[in-house]
């Protein structure tokens, strides 16, 4: 990563998609939010893995301690089912929780599905590094980003990463004054 780009971390999680019975849509979801948000100043690092709990932490861990991407954005795996357990995966590598990004992801998921109560979306911090835990829905992924967006940039500054700006034609970001 050069200091004029940033790498994100997209990692889609889901047992049918790495087995070949359907095509990932939610990694490229998030890979066309971030390109309309952020342009092209940004490169992905995209990973497509199983709901393995040991997979999902070495993967979290790879691309945080290895990479040392400033975001890690999870989709997949934040449900009630048995084998959802990215919130699981993402708490164990975690230094420091970030309860607000859930709490706003569910509530914006509230005034569209009732369902979104069942929703464990989590974020926390691995040293310099936000991780995101996202629905699979390419539709709830846009609208769970868009209501935590405009606090990322900031909070990547205050974890000690460059200045980004966001394309304020698609996302505002709130930086205090």
């Amino acid at each position: 990563m050069t200091e004029t780009e940033l790498a994100i971390g997209i990692v889609t999680i889901s047992d049918r998609a790495t087995s070949g019975q359907y095509a990932d849509r939610s990694g490229p979801a998030i890979n066309d939010y971030f390109r309309e948000v952020w342009g092209e100043r940004w490169s992905p690092l995209l990973r497509l893995i199983p709901d393995e709990q040991p997979v999902i932490e070495t993967t979290l861990r790879e691309l945080a301690d290895v990479h040392h991407v400033p975001l890690v954005v999870t989709t997949g795996g934040t449900g009630p089912a048995v084998r959802d357990v990215t919130p699981e995966a993402t708490i164990a590598v975690s230094d420091r929780l970030m309860p607000g990004f859930g709490e706003a992801m569910r509530a914006v998921s509230l005034t569209h599905v009732p369902t979104a109560i069942l929703s464990r979306q989590i974020a926390v911090i691995r040293g310099r590094t936000l991780i995101i835990n996202l629905p699979g829905s390419p539709r709830a992924i846009t609208q769970c980003l868009d209501a935590v967006m405009p606090a990322v940039p900031y909070c990547l500054e205050l974890l000690g990463w460059p200045f980004w700006e966001t394309n304020p034609q698609r996302l505002v970001a709130f930086r205090p004054k």
